[in-house]
């Protein structure tokens, strides 16, 4: 089956910095993934590199079959879904919610863009999906968190991505907009012909029952990585975070001990 995403030797170097070395990350239809490990072990950094803002020093990037360095990165982008906080302080405080939404469309942030009708219909459409169709003119500054959030996984699906990558979702949910917001996810990841969904967390408890495989990184290189059942244990991340960690399941949610 042909990857949506397949990175092969990646290595990133910044000076006598080795930031990534020798990843090997491979992502077919039909898969969802979870990344963990601590800070400083690359996640970030790998995350740049898939999107074209880290330039690998060696080894090779391929999304929907097209090679890095070959092809143009900024259209690429556009079948990439980004959901991630740090987008947040770049919209506008007084963009509508349906602005914010359609961006998404255009891969930029504060749209300048005179939206179609057929834009402005689409931007309603996935408003509704994420249960949010009656804040279509609700300003920025006055959306929750978690509206944020969903407001943010609305304006990704805009473009039809086959790829959508959630850096830390979950950052500044109180612990009922959490459950919410990941319950959601779940909803996400079972549609059909839905984006292969790529979460970012440090918290095993995000982890809900629908992805299926786990790529855990320790110091810039993959310490683990395959289907979630094999991967997500005690003893693999206690490699990982160096220290003794106790990983249990229950109704198929993991939390740690």
């Amino acid at each position: 089956m042909s990857a949506i995403l397949d990175i092969s030797g990646l290595r990133v170097a910044r000076g006598t910095t080795l930031i990534l070395r020798d990843v090997n990350w491979r992502v077919i239809p039909g898969e969802h993934w979870v990344i963990l490990g601590p800070n400083g072990c690359g996640k970030t950094s790998l995350l740049k590199s898939l999107t074209g803002y880290l330039s690998p020093t060696l080894g090779e990037i391929t999304l929907l079959g097209k090679r890095y360095g070959r092809s143009d990165w900024r259209d690429l982008r556009l079948k990439i879904g980004l959901v991630m906080s740090a987008l947040q302080a770049s919209i506008p405080p007084a963009e509508p919610a349906l602005e914010t939404v359609i961006s998404g469309r255009y891969a930029q942030l504060d749209l300048w863009a005179h939206p179609t009708a057929a834009e402005v219909t689409t931007a309603k459409r996935w408003l509704r999906f994420v249960g949010l169709g009656g804040l279509a003119s609700r300003e920025w500054i006055y959306l929750s968190q978690g509206e944020r959030q969903r407001i943010l996984i609305a304006r990704a699906l805009m473009a039809r991505p086959r790829l959508m990558i959630l850096d830390e979702p979950c950052a500044g949910l109180d612990p009922v907009a959490r459950e919410e917001f990941l319950g959601f996810l779940e909803l996400l990841a079972r549609r059909p012909r839905g984006p292969a969904l790529v979460l970012v967390t440090h918290h095993v408890e995000e982890i809900m029952p629908a992805f299926t495989h786990a790529l855990v990184l320790r110091r810039g290189a993959v310490f683990a990585s395959g289907p979630k059942k094999k991967v997500v244990t005690s003893r693999t991340l206690s490699g990982a975070f160096g220290a003794p960690l106790r990983l249990q399941s229950s109704r198929r949610r993991y939390r740690l001990k």
